[in-house]
């Protein structure tokens, strides 16, 4: 790359979203300038280490330029030296509106934004915009890249894209990004059934990842110790692991369980503990850093994530990395990180007798949690190290932009 490339997301740095802060500074570490964008200031609930902090404070904030009003106008004055580009974009704008009033005026904010970071990149000589999660912010990065000329291209996770793609016209983002990023198998295989069979080689698994060296893969001593890391939201299905925990109460009374996140749901999660009689040993803890996700996974036997959809969560790399066997759903991506009965459990969703089971046979057996978690470590060791992920991503910037094609689906 000749020039900085700019990442952008909804909200960064976020605490749900290490992942990406991760792969910025591993992109960083190979000689990369890497700017940053967010459409929204983060809530200083999600700055919760230093790192965070320091990246919320060089990071540029769209929607808040936007809504200075001469601000607005002078980059729009600015950008309207290239008429023809600017209505141009304002038609891609209006043709990809889903249908309905108040979609259209979502455009319009949508726009407006992309007017700001068009002028932004511009004015800091920017070659190459990636964006992060492909619904609102890759709408602004595809209009930002129709006004400025500077070409785009963009991580696609899932599952929620996968739910309505047309209404975030996935076809449309994938046919002008110079190319997709795909985090699993599963989702390159989504993407194709709204692309073109043309763009198919566009298309490249890219995994998130983790640094295996920062968990300590020690041995653990103590009374039984559960731990679930993520945001309090119906998706995670928490109320599904409360009900598994109730069976397991009388079998297992030193058990333990921490829930590390917060959310919308957090208070109604409380309250359902209690009403199960599981308020003594479930713990509330909140946010925590990336740091103090790494320490807490030394003290627990194993990470429960019961999600009803996933990508592929990072929070069970990390629990893998720290040698700790994983036990969650068999849902879109997850099967292709965990190996059910090798280096954790795969239980269909929302079934709480099977993730009882689960949890039982993995507890009841130490030396299968140990040969579980060798197994989840190396797994991530070879197929998950962002350093070697970052690589492979930083190449296929300088490939796309030397004009090469067709670098493969992965290195």
């Amino acid at each position: 790359m000749t020039g900085p490339l700019l990442y952008l997301t909804g909200e960064y740095p976020r605490a749900t979203d290490t992942f990406i802060q991760r792969e910025v500074a591993a992109l960083r570490a190979q000689g990369l300038v890497v700017m940053t964008a967010s459409i929204r200031r983060t809530g200083p609930e999600h700055l919760v280490g230093e790192e965070q902090i320091t990246e919320a404070a060089q990071t540029f904030h769209v929607l808040e330029a936007a809504k200075n009003p001469l601000h607005l106008a002078c980059a729009k004055l600015r950008l309207l030296r290239h008429p023809r580009r600017f209505f141009r974009a304002f038609a891609l704008a209006w043709r990809t509106a889903p249908g309905g009033f108040r979609n259209w005026l979502w455009q319009m904010f949508y726009f407006a934004e992309a007017i700001m970071l068009a002028d932004h990149m511009q004015r800091h000589g920017v070659r190459h915009l990636h964006n992060h999660i492909a619904k609102a912010s890759c709408t602004v990065a595809m209009l930002a890249s129709e006004l400025s000329g500077i070409p785009y291209s963009f991580t696609l996770h899932g599952p929620d894209i996968f739910f309505a793609p047309e209404h975030w016209r996935l076809d449309q983002k994938i046919a002008r990004a110079r190319f997709v990023a795909c985090i699993s198998e599963f989702c390159r295989a989504q993407a194709m059934i709204f692309s073109e069979r043309a763009l198919w080689d566009k298309l490249h698994i890219v995994h998130c990842g983790i640094d295996p060296a920062r968990y300590d893969p020690a041995p653990r001593q103590g009374p039984p110790h559960l731990t679930f890391v993520g945001r309090l939201a119906a998706v995670k299905g928490i109320p599904v692991l409360l009900e598994a925990l109730s069976f397991l109460r009388t079998e297992f009374p030193e058990l333990r369980v921490t829930l590390i996140g917060d959310g919308p749901e957090r208070a109604r999660l409380e309250q359902d503990a209690a009403d199960l009689g599981l308020s003594d040993i479930v713990e509330f803890a909140g946010y925590r850093s990336q740091s103090e996700v790494a320490e807490a996974l030394k003290d627990t036997d194993a990470l429960v994530l019961p999600s009803f959809a996933e990508g592929v969560p990072v929070v069970l790399m990390e629990a893998m990395a720290a040698g700790r066997p994983v036990i969650t759903t068999s849902v879109a991506g997850v099967p292709e990180l965990v190996e059910d009965g090798k280096s954790g459990c795969l239980v269909p969703p929302g079934d709480a007798l099977k993730l009882a089971e689960a949890i039982r046979g993995v507890l009841s057996d130490p030396e299968r949690r140990a040969t579980m978690g060798r197994a989840g470590r190396a797994k991530v060791v070879e197929e998950f190290d962002i350093g070697k992920e970052a690589v492979w991503l930083g190449r296929l910037f300088e490939i796309y932009a030397e004009g090469a094609t067709h670098p493969g689906k992965r290195p």
